[in-house]
């Protein structure tokens, strides 16, 4: 990365969410018990869908990934604004910057896609169920997943090469917890209209590709469910994807608002409350929804459980 070249800023500032001390030590002990229970949550998820053989199913296959990345995405995140709530000196590298915004765009586009891809796979359970096991093959999620990986690795890249080629001349201090692009494109002494440009179409093409699928499987799932003349029937149909919309529809609204908008009507309070909502506490929330609302994953951890305690008794023995 050419940061020598193009800028003569060494540092940047994040000004994080505050400045009062005493609610900076407790979002800290609040952001704090949230990444834990992330990362517990969603390192418990992977483990219960790898242990029981019951969960080696196309949609776990894809929930597993969409743990991962919610453990990555947080992390990519929340370490650097605990540093920053309990230090005075909240300085941030050139590199870790760009570092952490790349690792930011691209786990939030693979997410994107990833969300699409469950999307499909419910719809396909539900609307042609006969034909399910043969259309999501192990070889065709495979090829959706690695296409959603590619997707926003490509994305990522092409953006921070645009980012790179900005410079920073000026202030130093960005006004958020974390690098994203719209604060940092404030800070430049260059023309943006270009970078803004192509972060606009990259956001729309990913809200738009992405949600017309979400939007043509959910109508279809919608339409078919309504078909089902027994009330259990239906219960059970809306059940296997209800945990899923939720997960959209709270990923999606926060994202939406934040990026789909004009530069203009950024504001630094709301915008930023916002983000708290998709880094923090989404990639919390997913695991929660998934599996409390999820008699198969309870299920699931009462045999992994059942298994452990025979172990030990037959040790005992």
């Amino acid at each position: 990365m050419r940061s020598r070249n193009n800028t003569n800023v060494l540092d940047f500032i994040l000004v994080g969410l505050t400045d009062s001390e005493v609610i900076q030590q407790v979002l800290f002990m609040l952001f704090l018990l949230i990444y834990l229970i992330t990362m517990l949550g969603n390192a418990g998820m992977i483990l219960i869908i790898r242990l029981d053989l019951q969960l080696h199913t196309p949609m776990y296959f894809f929930l597993s990934h969409l743990s991962f990345l919610d453990l990555c995405y947080s992390t990519a995140i929340t370490p650097k604004t605990l540093e920053n709530l309990l230090n005075s000196n909240k300085y941030i590298s050139f590199m870790g910057c760009f570092t952490q915004m790349s690792f930011f765009f691209f786990l939030g586009v693979t997410e994107f896609f990833l969300l699409s891809s469950m999307a499909y796979d419910r719809y396909v359970a539900i609307c042609n169920p006969l034909t399910y096991p043969v259309v999501m093959s192990r070889r065709f999620c495979g090829a959706l997943i690695t296409g959603s990986y590619v997707i926003g690795f490509t994305e990522s890249l092409v953006n921070v090469v645009y980012m790179n080629s900005l410079h920073f001349c000026k202030s130093t201090v960005i006004h958020h917890f974390f690098c994203d692009t719209i604060p940092i494109l404030a800070l430049s002494c260059t023309d943006t209209r270009d970078t803004e440009i192509m972060i606009l179409i990259f956001s729309c093409f990913n809200v738009m590709v992405s949600l017309i699928t979400i939007s043509v499987s959910y109508g279809s799932i919608l339409s078919t469910i309504m078909k089902i003349n027994s009330t259990s029937g239906k219960r059970k149909a809306f059940s296997t994807c209800a945990s899923h919309f939720l997960g959209v529809t709270i990923f999606y609204s926060t994202t939406i608002f934040t990026y789909l908008k004009p530069k203009q009507s950024y504001s630094l309070g709301r915008d930023q409350v916002a983000s708290v909502f998709y880094t923090i506490v989404i990639p919390m929330l997913n695991p929660l929804i998934y599996s409390l609302r999820n008699k198969e994953v309870k299920n699931a951890l009462i045999r992994i459980m059942q298994k452990r305690e025979g172990s030990r008794m037959y040790y005992r023995i």
